[in-house]
């Protein structure tokens, strides 16, 4: 039986029916990896010993009582290299975290040890999640599994790939201005970012803390749903966790759309979406009116300033989150004869360009005199983004969007910061105002994916599922596997 690209439910049903075992489907991930993975980049490194143990753990767990036994026991799973797993090196894709291994496990990362899951390894990505296009580790760019000379997107991109092309059938990223949803689009996959607080961030190595979310990335919406209620739940480790009980995005899944209301933002479908895309988010609208659901048109007009204020916010926590790598406590450290040069010298030789910029901008966001001209203001626009989706929701149950407004570029087309940073310029508002979001397959422009943005209100993470199921049944999107998974 071939596993690579199966879906973590089929893998789950042949583990129950004694068909697989874990240790068999570890053994295909790692083929994988090995084979037309390697082209890809997207594992920084592996967790073998942990790996072995788990699938042994998820053998047990399976004999002793299937029914108990969650649906990722046994699954073959990868982390972003941004979550820390104890006693693994763990690098934000930085040189300045090349030797790091964390002391301690991630929540995210236990509580799927905990229901049997298999970890595979670390996945590359953008350093310190700083980017759109996993261009900008320095371990190297990630390619995607649809066009190895395209991107992935970004930050997540190793974690989007290794899913794309069939190397694990689930695989969890950060989202902090669309790192998830974005790359879920450009390589075909759904990605979901839950509301901000749903998942614990202990563990999570930060960018900007509070715009920083885990989330899934996976084939189909319902391995995505097992897959975030794996993680999802309050913790007291992280002071930003959600209380609430979580709702179950699978029972959701079951309602259909019909009678929901869906808003299109008309600010989402304008200039600088591509053709393409445009066309087959359309398309996606029209099956959601077809399956019952009411269509309007909608207004979210300070969404042109998000990304400004994204830019603003972003790389201030950035530069407070970042002032701890100096090379005194751990990670690089670069000698020189007096401390103040050792600082200046492990940082510069660390960190990669755009962290510099962004720790620049933000160091110069926060400084004395310009921190009411920027950052005081930035958080009052944020305000207003969030106040204009509430108001949106008044009206609407969801909403329905294109994810990225180009399919996957190039690796090495785009120079122009400014250029790069308007790839999330759909996805940054959900952020800034702690929605949940899903991208997932709808369709092909110039051969290469695109994806499906739907948005719902704070803590209504289900209805994201609930709407995604609908169209994902009455399409085929998801059922198309990228060239380079094996046969």
């Amino acid at each position: 039986m071939t596993t690579a690209g199966m879906t973590a439910a089929a893998m789950a049903t042949a583990l129950r029916a004694g068909e697989l075992t874990p240790a068999q489907l570890l053994a295909d991930a790692r083929a994988q990896l090995a084979g037309q993975g390697r082209s890809l980049n997207a594992f920084l490194a592996l967790t073998d010993e942990l790996a072995d143990q788990q699938a042994g753990r998820a053998a047990r767990m399976l004999h002793d009582d299937p029914v108990a036994a969650g649906p990722l026991c046994g699954i073959p799973v990868a982390f972003k290299d941004v979550l820390c797993v104890e006693g693994y090196l763990t690098t934000a894709g930085s040189r300045i975290l090349e030797t790091f291994r964390p002391p301690y496990t991630a929540t995210a990362v236990q509580r799927l040890l905990d229901a049997g899951a298999v970890p595979v390894g670390k996945t590359n990505c953008d350093e310190f999640a700083m980017g759109s296009s996993t261009e900008n580790s320095a371990y190297g760019p990630t390619g995607n599994p649809w066009d190895v000379e395209r991107v992935p997107g970004g930050s997540s991109g190793g974690s989007a790939a290794a899913v794309g092309a069939g190397i694990v059938p689930i695989s969890y990223g950060s989202d902090t201005g669309g790192s998830i949803r974005q790359p879920a689009s450009l390589c075909g996959v759904v990605g979901f970012k839950p509301t901000y607080g749903r998942v614990s961030r202990y563990g999570l190595i930060a960018f900007a803390s509070s715009l920083d979310q885990v989330g899934p990335f996976a084939h189909t919406v319902e391995d995505a749903a097992s897959a975030y209620l794996a993680v999802a739940g309050h913790d007291v480790r992280d002071s930003t966790s959600v209380p609430d009980e979580v709702d179950d995005p699978l029972a959701a899944m079951r309602d259909g759309v019909r009678g929901l209301r869906l808003g299109v933002p008309r600010e989402y479908m304008g200039e600088g979406l591509e053709d393409g895309v445009r066309q087959r988010v359309t398309e996606a609208i029209a099956v959601l009116e077809g399956l019952g659901a009411s269509i309007q048109e909608v207004s979210l007009p300070s969404t042109d300033l998000g990304l400004s204020t994204y830019y603003i916010i972003a790389p201030a926590e950035c530069s407070s989150n970042l002032a701890r790598y100096d090379g005194v406590r751990f990670g690089r450290r670069v000698e020189r004869p007096s401390l103040t040069d050792t600082f200046l010298r492990t940082r510069d030789e660390g960190f990669g360009d755009e962290v510099k910029r962004r720790v620049m901008l933000g160091t110069y966001a926060l400084s004395s005199g310009y921190y009411d001209a920027y950052y005081r203001r930035a958080q009052k626009v944020r305000t207003l983004i969030a106040r204009e989706f509430d108001a949106v929701f008044e009206s609407v149950d969801a909403l329905v969007c294109p994810t990225s407004p180009k399919v996957a570029f190039t690796t090495g087309a785009i120079q122009d910061p400014l250029e790069m940073y308007l790839n999330d310029a759909l996805t940054i508002p959900v952020n800034l105002a702690g929605l949940p979001g899903m991208s997932l397959p709808c369709g092909f422009a110039e051969g290469l994916p695109v994806g499906l943005q739907v948005i719902a209100p704070r803590l209504r993470d289900a209805r994201v599922f609930q709407v995604a199921a609908a169209y994902e049944a009455a399409t085929d999107w998801h059922l198309l596997r990228a060239p380079l998974v094996a046969a």
